[in-house]
């Protein structure tokens, strides 16, 4: 857990200042030129500096242990700080998607200069490798956190790109590509934001994780050799972890010691698959049928007379 967390660090900081490094350079080149694609593009990255830090700041908290005031862990710090990302990623959109509107209306006033070229491909070299580093420290973390953060770098790698066409458009006499870039930088915006913000909803909203997911959790329990059945089996997200409850039903004649033991193995069994945290586990008598009883009896209870 401790390596976790220092990796987590390490990677959240190398996003902060990947993101102050574009700021300042594309900024000062987008102000110094009156560019608005470069300018968006920075403004953008502001937002990335906001979001990274929160995470720094927010999402690191997952990995203190469990205590009086969050008895199941910090799980849900992570889903609520990229939900964060996502939100700002969103609004920020539609601002420069605002933006980019008016300029078209009213005229580009952008000027040409080979710096902004220079500049552009620093931004695009320092968010690429931001984005192959946070990938590679959360290709064994599985952080919902790092993974929206790497998004945002790929996404910087986009509307970098964006902004190319802009300035491009501009050293060949059509200033009017700047603008236009600076749209398409907010629709991707937007949609990245958009994106973000789903995944992560449904982490905090305890909705089921996907029908593949539930599968492979219910075939590891039918594979253990004393379960006879399955049933009554729940699977749903706290945080970005799974927490899963079933009733496996087994041999009626089992001792307490030796139905304790097919317990603790079913528990691990089922905890060894990621993103499985926690498991609930009952064990019924093979043959008992009392689920199939209550169905009956709720199903008596509720016939119209």
């Amino acid at each position: 857990m401790s390596e976790d967390r220092s990796s987590f660090l390490k990677a959240s900081w190398v996003n902060v200042a990947s993101n102050v490094i574009k700021i300042v350079v594309e900024g000062v080149l987008g102000v110094t030129f009156g560019s608005l694609a470069l300018m968006a593009d920075a403004a953008h990255s502001v937002a990335d500096l906001l979001a990274s830090a929160v995470v720094l700041v927010w999402g690191r908290f997952v990995y203190d242990d469990p205590d009086a005031s969050h008895p199941h862990g910090h799980d849900r710090f992570e889903p609520l700080s990229a939900l964060f990302v996502g939100g700002v990623l969103v609004l920020l959109g539609l601002k420069l998607l605002y933006d980019s509107g008016h300029a078209l209306l009213d005229g580009p006033s952008a000027e040409y200069s080979s710096i902004l070229v220079a500049g552009l491909l620093v931004a695009l070299v320092v968010r690429y490798a931001c984005y192959w580093y946070t990938v590679a420290v959360n290709r064994e973390m599985g952080s919902p956190s790092l993974r929206a953060l790497a998004a945002d770098s790929k996404n910087d790698i986009y509307t970098t790109l964006a902004v190319f066409v802009g300035v491009a458009g501009m050293a060949f006499g059509y200033p009017i590509f700047d603008p236009l870039a600076g749209g398409a930088v907010s629709i991707l915006v937007i949609y990245q934001g958009i994106d973000v913000s789903r995944e992560n909803i449904r982490y905090l909203s305890d909705g089921a994780p996907p029908a593949e997911e539930r599968e492979r959790i219910e075939d590891a329990i039918r594979s253990h050799p004393q379960v006879h059945g399955l049933h009554d089996f729940v699977a749903y997200y706290s945080g970005h972890v799974i927490e899963v409850e079933f009733h496996a039903e087994v041999d009626g004649d089992l001792s307490l010691a030796e139905a304790h033991d097919i317990e603790t193995e079913l528990r691990e069994l089922v905890r060894e698959i990621e993103p499985v945290s926690d498991v609930h586990v009952h064990l019924d008598p093979a043959g008992l049928g009392e689920w199939k009883d209550a169905a009956e009896r709720s199903s008596a209870s509720t016939a119209p007379r």
